[in-house]
C-alpha cells in the first residue's frame, strides 16, 4: 500500500502511539487519534501532525463500550471521507495481585485490549472495503507471542494480548478476499512505564540481547513496514530486542 493520501485511524495516541501517527504522516497519511482520558496528548500529536504538513482530528471514545468503538469509526472516516489504515493500540496495563483481581478488572482489560480491537476492525472493514482495502495494525506483547507468561500480577492483560493474536490470524482470513491485511506487532521494552525504578530499568536493559530499550520509533518503523507490505497477513512480529531468544 501506498500511504500517500491514505487515513490512518490510532487508537491510543501517546507515548508510542504518537510516533506511529508522526511515522504515517510523514509519508503522507492523514490521522485520527483516538483518545479516552489523555486529551492534551492527543492534541499535541495531532498538533505535530498538522506542523508536518497533514491533516488531524481528535476524537474521544470508551472503548470499554462496543457502540463508543462503532461511532469513533465512523467519525473518523466521515472527517476524511474514507479510511485506509487502522491502528489499534489501546490497552490497559494494571498489576494487580491475583489475589485482588476482580471479574470487573478481568472484564475491562478484556474490553480494551481485545473486544475493541475486534469492534473497531469489523466497523473500520466497511470502510475499507470501498477503499479497496487496507490494512489493520493490531498490538499484542512479545510475552504473548513467545507462550509464556513471564510477571506475576497481569492476568487479563495476559489473556487479553495472547487472544489479540488469535483475533490478527482470524480476521486475516476472514478479510483476505478484501485485501485487508491484518498483522499484531508485539512489543518488548520500548518505553519504561512511569514509576520504574533504577534497578528494573537496568535489569530490563541486562535481560535484552540488544542491552536497551527500544522507543517508540522502532514499533512505527514496523507498522509503516506492515502497512507497506502487500503479502504479509496474519502475521504478529516480535519487537522486543531479542528478550524471546535469552
Amino acid at each position: 500500500m501506498d500511504i500517500n493520501g491514505k487515513v490512518a485511524l490510532i487508537t491510543g495516541g501517546k507515548r508510542i502511539g504518537a510516533g506511529v501517527a508522526m511515522a504515517l504522516a510523514a509519508r503522507g497519511a492523514d490521522i485520527a487519534l483516538v483518545y479516552n482520558r489523555s486529551r492534551d496528548e492527543a492534541a499535541e500529536t495531532a498538533e505535530a501532525v498538522v506542523r508536518a504538513g497533514r491533516r488531524a482530528v481528535v476524537e474521544q471514545a470508551d472503548l470499554t463500550d462496543a457502540a463508543g468503538c462503532q461511532s469513533v469509526v465512523g467519525r473518523a472516516a466521515a472527517a476524511y471521507g474514507r479510511l485506509d489504515i487502522l491502528v489499534n493500540m489501546a490497552s490497559v496495563y494494571v498489576q494487580r495481585p491475583f489475589d485482588e483481581l476482580t471479574a470487573e478488572d478481568f472484564d475491562r482489560t478484556l474490553a480494551v485490549d481485545l473486544r475493541a480491537a475486534f469492534v473497531c476492525s469489523h466497523a473500520a472493514a466497511a470502510h475499507m472495503r470501498r477503499a479497496g482495502g487496507g490494512r489493520i495494525v493490531n498490538f499484542s506483547d512479545w510475552l504473548s507471542r513467545s507462550g509464556r507468561p513471564r510477571y506475576t500480577g497481569y492476568l487479563p492483560y495476559y489473556v487479553a494480548k495472547t487472544a489479540v493474536i488469535g483475533l490478527t490470524e482470524a480476521l486475516a482470513l476472514e478479510l483476505a478476499a478484501d485485501g485487508i491485511l491484518v498483522n499484531a506487532i508485539a512489543p518488548g521494552p520500548i518505553l519504561a512505564p512511569p514509576g520504574i525504578s533504577d534497578e528494573e530499568f537496568e535489569a530490563v536493559e541486562k535481560g535484552t540481547p540488544l542491552g536497551r530499550w527500544g522507543g517508540p520509533n522502532e514499533i512505527a518503523k514496523v507498522v509503516v513496514a506492515l502497512v507497506e507490505n502487500d503479502f504479509t497477513t496474519g502475521e504478529t512480529i516480535r519487537v522486543d530486542g531479542g528478550r524471546h531468544v535469552r
